[in-house]
Parts: C-alpha cells; structure tokens; sequence
C-alpha cells in the first residue's frame, strides 16, 4: 500500500532487456538507506518489487504487462520519476490509500499554469469515471491529488507550487501521459452495488 506523498525525485540510470521485459536501475537519495531486496517502491505510482540494491541504485525487473498498461515503457534514461516507499504500520497517512496498481495511462488534455501553481485537464475511459468523483481523491503518477472538475470525458486537477516542485509533475507538458490509479474505496462500493444488483436481480428467479 502507498499513500501518494512522493518522498523522493529517482533519476533513471540504465534500462537494459531482460527475457520477460526490462531491467531497470533507478538513483535515489534517501529511500534506498533503509531499503532491502523484495520490498516494494512506487515508481510514478506503479508498484515495483526491489529485484536488487547497489549503494545508491535500485533494480527493478520489470514485465511487459506493467511496461504495455503504465508509462514505464516510455522511461529514457536520466528520466525523473517519482518514488515512494511501501506504507508502514504506524505511519502518518497524509494523501489517500494506494494500492500501486494503475488503471489506465491518460493523456494530458490541456494544461493551466498561472503564479500560483498549475491545473491540469487529463482524460478518463468512460469505464473509470464512475470510480472519479468531484473533490475524491486520484493519484496520477503516484501523486496524491484531488479531482476537482469531472466531465463525461475527462478531470481537473489543480495543483499548488509545492507539488510542482516535489514531484515530476512541474515538468509535464500538454499531450504528455501519465498513470492514473482511481479511489481504491470508489471501487470497492462501485463492486458492492454490483453484487447488490445481481442479488436482486436472481431473486426474479425460482430455481429448480
């Protein structure tokens, strides 16, 4: 689980094939100090397990399920992603709940930039915007944030000049795409009402 309160800007340092995708070395400055192999680190919001550690180098194997449905195929190296480390009991949760599992890569629609921090317009499936609701949380590239606005094709959000600088989200450009994991909590009622649905509706039936 992650909360989406990036903890730390990575560098990418090396990308190289592997047999069931890719290799991936990323740089850190502080997660990796109390770091060990197995544990799990979001990287741009996709949860990733620590394949191996060298000093200040974190390796991730990488498969073409997570390469194909996130923006981690995109990666170059010297790339910035976000990283955060696996929630811990006890933990201050200051974003919302995060499993690391992305629902879909979204386009960046049009983008707003004023003194005061940015507002980004990104695009929603029709399939997820039942789990996007106004002021409900969203995390796009692992980033904690709030949907604003929510249209039947696309969301807001804004974002404050803090984020901009904390995260790689300052640097993201119109038409840029990003990894958008929906409100683990608008699933989980959206598949109650779900079951609810079809217990009504078998009830219709007499079985024989």
């Amino acid at each position: 689980m992650f909360t989406g309160i990036v903890e730390e800007i990575g560098i990418v340092k090396a990308i190289n094939k592997a047999r069931s995708g890719v290799l991936l070395r990323v740089k850190t400055q502080n997660i990796h100090r109390d770091a060990k192999t197995g544990d799990s680190v979001a990287i741009n919001g996709a949860c990733l397990s620590v394949t191996g550690i060298d000093k200040d180098l974190f390796s991730f194997d990488v498969i073409q399920e997570s390469l194909a449905r996130t923006t981690l195929g995109e990666l170059k190296v010297n790339d910035s992603v976000n990283l955060e480390g696996s929630l811990r009991m006890g933990s201050k949760l200051g974003g919302h709940f995060m499993t690391g599992h992305i629902d879909y890569k979204a386009k960046i629609v049009s983008m707003l930039k004023g003194s005061e921090g940015a507002g980004f317009r990104i695009s929603a499936p029709e399939e997820f915007l039942k789990y996007i609701a106004e002021k409900g949380s969203i995390a796009i590239d692992g980033v904690s944030l709030t949907a604003a606005i929510v249209t039947k094709k696309d969301f807001t959000v804004y974002l404050i000049p803090h984020t901009l600088k904390a995260t790689t989200l300052g640097k993201k450009k119109k038409n840029d795409t990003v990894n958008i994991e929906t409100d683990l909590l608008a699933k989980y009622i959206s598949r109650q009402n779900q079951k609810s649905s079809l217990q009504d509706t078998l009830k219709k039936y007499e079985y024989i």
